[in-house]
């Protein structure tokens, strides 16, 4: 650790206007660090987005310089403090049925399907799901909402969904399954109806996915860039849309790698519409836009 004094560092501090800018070297560290820890590939044009975003822990800190913060985190043997910084510097945009036709293929194309497997007696009726970047949950309940109501229309079926994020911030979020009232417009009024409940009182303004859906879901920290991921294998669907955009090439082809190890034979893959496998790996085939099934 630096030794600095904690009350003489927030005066030393507060002397100096924020934002504290970052220098080439700087961003060059976290640069390093960030793609370690995470296989965040940030391009030079990032240097004001990582300065802006972590410019507010320095002042909590009553750091002087990205170099001290750099330090701080490195330092940190508990990992709160690396946890903080990719929390900061992680793109966390998501809403409910974000690409809408995903969801359609889910109805139209995969849920038939499994429904008249079950019937044949050549599948169980249970469904194992990962959204594997699941932000503050609306992925997540948007899949459980799709499946309690589309797939479960004559038998009941065992629904897992697993929702993972690198950011604990949005993880807290996931777990509580509680949004503000304007995100209800996202969402099909007869899902709305059925799945979510109005806040009253001190949660005037907030909707939460009613108890039949939170139990469908389970949260965990995931890191994707980590070798082996904490999943069983024998999914039914990835959903791993948005994210492959902030890797490189190396740390994308082992992310994919991995993801496809996890799938069934009949498996999915869904990547975001600005995603792309197409000729760069021979384990797959396109079945639809941004949806994969192994080759």
């Amino acid at each position: 650790m630096s030794g600095k004094d904690p009350v003489q560092a927030k005066a030393s501090a507060a002397a100096l206007p924020y934002p504290r800018p970052i220098t080439d070297r700087e961003f060059s560290l976290f640069q390093s660090l960030i793609y370690q820890q995470a296989g965040i590939f940030l391009p030079p044009i990032k240097k004001t987005l990582v300065s802006g975003r972590l410019n507010k822990r320095l002042r909590e800190l009553g750091l002087d310089t990205f170099r001290e913060y750099y330090a701080r985190v490195c330092e940190d043997k508990s990992g709160v403090e690396m946890a903080l910084m990719l929390d900061a510097i992680t793109t966390n945009e998501t809403h409910f049925f974000r690409e809408p036709r995903h969801f359609e293929f889910l109805r139209d194309v995969l849920y038939p399907r499994w429904r008249q497997e079950a019937r044949a007696g050549t599948r169980e009726r249970n469904v194992r799901v990962w959204s594997a970047a699941c932000s503050s949950g609306e992925e997540p309940y948007s899949l459980a909402m799709s499946l309690a109501s589309d797939l479960c229309q004559d038998q009941p079926w065992d629904i897992h969904i697993l929702a993972s994020d690198i950011s604990n911030k949005v993880l807290e979020s996931a777990r509580r399954a509680t949004w503000p009232m304007r995100r209800a417009e996202e969402i099909p009024t007869p899902l709305l109806k059925r799945y979510m409940l109005r806040g009253t009182g001190s949660q005037d303004g907030l909707m939460r996915a009613a108890p039949e859906l939170r139990k469908l879901v389970e949260t965990c920290y995931i890191n994707l860039n980590d070798s082996q991921y904490p999943v069983s294998p024998g999914l039914d669907v990835i959903f791993c849309r948005n994210v492959l955009i902030y890797f490189d090439a190396d740390s994308r082809k082992g992310v994919i790698n991995r993801l496809l190890d996890l799938l069934k034979p009949d498996g999915y893959l869904f990547l975001g519409h600005a995603e792309s496998l197409s000729g760069h790996n021979r384990r797959v085939r396109s079945v639809a836009p941004a949806i994969y099934t192994h080759a």
